[in-house]
C-alpha cells in the first residue's frame, strides 16, 4: 500500500523515534549480462539500497526521577539515544520492514532503524 502525501515541503516531516526517511536509488535496469528487466522486478528484491534525507531523534532513554526535592514540580524530559545513520548515508536495508509514501509525485521509504543492514557514508559528497 502506497501513502500519499500532499504537503509542499519535505522540511516539515518530524520522524517520531528510530525511524528514518529513505530516497530508494534508482534501480538498474538490466542486469549483468545485458538483458532488460521488466518494470517492477528489481523493487521486489528483499535488499534494497537509497539515501538516507531525514532521521528521527533516536531511541527513548527514560530520565532518572530526583526525589531529593519534593516541593519542586517533575521535570519530564526525555533523553534519546542518537542513531548511527545521519542525513546523505547511502543506507542498505530490508524492504520487508519499509513502508512506502509518495511526496511530490517521488517514492520513499520510513523504515525503523533496525532494517538497516549497512550505511555507506561519504563525507567529501557534501563538503
Amino acid at each position: 500500500m502506497l501513502l500519499k502525501i500532499d504537503e509542499k515541503d519535505i522540511k516539515k516531516f518530524i520522524l517520531v523515534g528510530d525511524r528514518v526517511l529513505v530516497k530508494p536509488k534508482s534501480a538498474d535496469q538490466r542486469t549483468k549480462g545485458g538483458l532488460y528487466l521488466p518494470p517492477g522486478v528489481e523493487e521486489k528484491r528483499k535488499v534494497q539500497q537509497g539515501y538516507v534525507i531525514k532521521c528521527g531523534p533516536g531511541y527513548p532513554i527514560p530520565a532518572p526521577v530526583e526525589s531529593e526535592e519534593t516541593w519542586k514540580e517533575p521535570k519530564e524530559q526525555v533523553k534519546y539515544f542518537s542513531l548511527q545513520a545521519k542525513e546523505g548515508d547511502l543506507a542498505v536495508y530490508l524492504q520487508d520492514s519499509a513502508y512506502e509514501i509518495e511526496f511530490n509525485r517521488e517514492k520513499y521509504c520510513i523504515l525503523p532503524h533496525s532494517a538497516i543492514l549497512m550505511l555507506i557514508r561519504d563525507e567529501d559528497l557534501f563538503h
